[in-house]
């Protein structure tokens, strides 16, 4: 019946695994046959504190029960508390606005340079330079922000112009020119194969970019809300750019999005709005996540789990060398190069058969974003049955 429903209603942009889940407890799911599933995707990179959190729950009920939105018109007291709090957590004197998605941050994050390029210089500066293989979302200024030729198709152009990639962070450098008002990077890239950045290049990039006057983005959007093991990837790469993106496990599953900058004064009324954006609900919400996982971190419990997690991935890779090639990322935010595309293509086709959810990134890697509250029996029962689906292409 659902799989009908969704094929008559439903608009054909995703290929779909035709489960029905009804139930989630942290990192388990149950469908409708209270068949069980360890999701080591929660829900890309979403679910930060589980399914079916209940303080979370909690915290929803009682606000919807009140007001759940009134608009950007009123000052909202959750959305300025959560603002506060996420100007203390980054280690920063921010401003922040908030949207509902990660390609409305970043689309955000574009305006702002774009308006510090036409505001601060004599002369017009309005070019980003990205790396190639990012993602920073889909609408048609993300999509052409994003490094990757294939999401360039000629179905969506004209394209803004003013986009740029590069390969890696050297090539930056010789890219820059009077026109060139920000550079945009993931300090860990997501949908580009789950690779890292080099520390000591970024930090050398970052201070270039400050004497110059060029503005220092970073997209947040997965690496964010504790998921590399600190509240920000920036945090673990100690540097401080100019305007942070946020989105995915802000919200534990409530669309949110923020776009954190030290340029406070750079917008003003007019400049740019949201209908939805930083709402009772979704302010409500994450700021409990934060909380929960503020707390989860200062107890040890986060880096412990990962800790755990790494081990476990760590084995599953020394025993199938013969399949995969390295284990790449950071904190809850894992890979592991597969040796080619139908290898990668089977493990999670066996990986769903056995009761796992695993994901995918790039051509050839299997990406780990498991809920950060995962527990140790829940990533034991996961890595056995992920062990059985690669023995079945044994």
């Amino acid at each position: 019946m659902l799989e009908q429903l969704d094929k008559q209603y439903v608009l054909n942009t995703y290929p779909r695994n035709y489960v029905n889940f009804k139930k989630g407890i942290n990192a388990t799911l149950f469908d409708d046959r209270k068949k069980d599933y360890i999701d080591f995707t929660s829900g890309i990179g979403v679910v930060a504190v589980g399914h079916g959190n209940k303080e979370v729950a909690d915290v929803i009920y009682e606000q919807v029960s009140n007001i759940t939105h009134i608009s950007n018109l009123f000052a909202i007291e959750p959305q300025a508390i959560l603002a506060e709090k996420l100007s203390k957590l980054s280690g920063m004197d921010i401003s922040t606005f908030f949207a509902n998605s990660g390609a409305e941050a970043n689309e955000g994050a574009i305006k702002i340079a774009r308006k510090y390029g036409q505001t601060k210089f004599n002369s017009k500066k309005y070019k980003v330079i990205t790396l190639a293989n990012s993602f920073h979302g889909r609408t048609i200024t993300t999509v052409k922000a994003t490094g990757q030729k294939n999401m360039h198709t000629d179905n969506f152009a004209p394209y803004p112009e003013g986009f740029s990639y590069k390969n890696d962070i050297q090539d930056i450098y010789s890219s820059i020119d009077d026109q060139t008002v920000a550079v945009m990077i993931e300090l860990i890239q997501g949908e580009g194969g789950v690779q890292d950045l080099d520390k000591k290049e970024v930090q050398n990039l970052a201070k270039f970019l400050k004497e110059k006057d060029i503005l220092l983005i970073i997209d947040e959007v997965q690496t964010g809300v504790y998921r590399t093991g600190e509240f920000l990837a920036t945090n673990l790469y100690e540097i401080q750019p100019d305007i942070i993106t946020l989105s995915k496990g802000l919200g534990g599953g409530v669309p949110i999005a923020a776009i954190m900058t030290i340029h406070k004064d750079i917008f003003e009324p007019g400049d740019h709005g949201t209908t939805f954006g930083g709402n009772y609900l979704s302010t409500t919400a994450a700021s409990k996540v934060l909380d929960i996982l503020k707390d989860y971190k200062e107890k040890g419990l986060l880096d412990e789990s990962i800790i755990y997690f790494k081990n476990k991935l760590s084995k599953l890779y020394n025993e199938n060398k013969h399949l995969f090639t390295s284990e790449v990322g950071l904190g809850f935010m894992r890979g592991l190069r597969v040796k080619d595309e139908d290898t990668l293509n089977k493990i999670i086709k066996n990986s769903f058969e056995e009761q796992v959810l695993i994901l995918r990134a790039g051509k050839t890697t299997l990406r780990f974003l498991p809920p950060l509250t995962i527990t140790k029996e829940e990533i034991d029962i996961g890595f056995e049955r992920l062990s059985k689906a690669i023995y079945k292409i044994k």
